[in-house]
């Protein structure tokens, strides 16, 4: 679904990032994963290696505007192109509105909001170069409905549904679809960074009875990604087994 296509994944070394990665290059894709740090990148690529899978690796600071430039600019010169964006870079929160710093707040927004603004910015003008491309960004189910605390985390995907929205209607013309896939409770180590009496409570509004797994949210990633989806730009396509909350 995805041959001859160049696919940048950030947060690909874990979780739903990695999985994405591995679905990308069972596709054809031509797939570089970004991480957090270099040993992260290491551990991930050896992960990959050990499953016959090649793809290359990078680790610039998300919020360093000169370093994603010149991280993009690298990849343009081995790959020649980008045609995939996948912002899948996170971190949660969980800590009531009371026990949490403005710097953590700070935090949350920048990498889960301003380094999507970022890596955005840095391919866009190779997509329209290129006479077109894919960004997809990670969005959450709590970016709809909230959560009872740690509220940095739905405030920043409450921003990157609008980004995404908006970027949706700028970049359409240029031939960009962007759209965001927004997962339920999910099967990750991201998981365990929240508490029981927040999680049982949402796998009993499952109506298919279970927690998502990264493959089911690749999947989706995989779909949008795809001439299939070729039509489909500005959405925010939820993957959380039907669960409201």
């Amino acid at each position: 679904m995805l041959k001859g296509k160049v696919a940048i994944i950030t947060g690909g070394t874990r979780g739903i990032g990695l999985e994405t990665v591995k679905l990308f290059k069972e596709n054809h894709a031509e797939v570089i994963l970004f991480g957090s740090k270099k040993e992260s990148v290491d551990k991930a690529l050896a992960i990959l290696a050990e499953e016959n899978i090649k793809v290359g690796g990078y680790y610039p600071n998300l919020n360093d505007v000169k370093e994603v430039e010149e991280t993009v600019e690298k990849i343009i010169q081995e790959y020649g192109k980008i045609d995939i964006l996948v912002n899948n870079a996170g971190i949660s929160a969980n800590k009531k509105i009371e026990n949490t710093t403005y710097e953590e707040f700070e935090k949350i927004i920048n990498l889960n909001v301003n380094a999507i603004f970022n890596m955005t910015k840095a391919v866009v003008p190779y997509m329209r170069k290129n006479g077109g491309g894919v960004i997809l960004n990670t969005s959450s189910m709590v970016s709809i409905y909230g959560q009872p605390s740690g509220v940095g985390y739905p405030t920043s995907k409450f921003a990157v549904n609008g980004l995404t929205k908006s970027l949706a209607r700028e970049l359409g013309p240029s031939n960009i679809r962007v759209n965001a896939v927004a997962p339920g409770v999910t099967n990750t180590d991201m998981l365990t960074n929240l508490p029981k009496e927040m999680i049982e409570p949402l796998i009993k509004t499952i109506p298919l009875g279970r927690i998502g797994e990264p493959r089911d949210i690749a999947n989706a990633f995989l779909f949008l990604a795809s001439p299939m989806a070729s039509y489909i730009t500005g959405e925010i396509l939820s993957v959380d087994g039907a669960a409201r909350s």
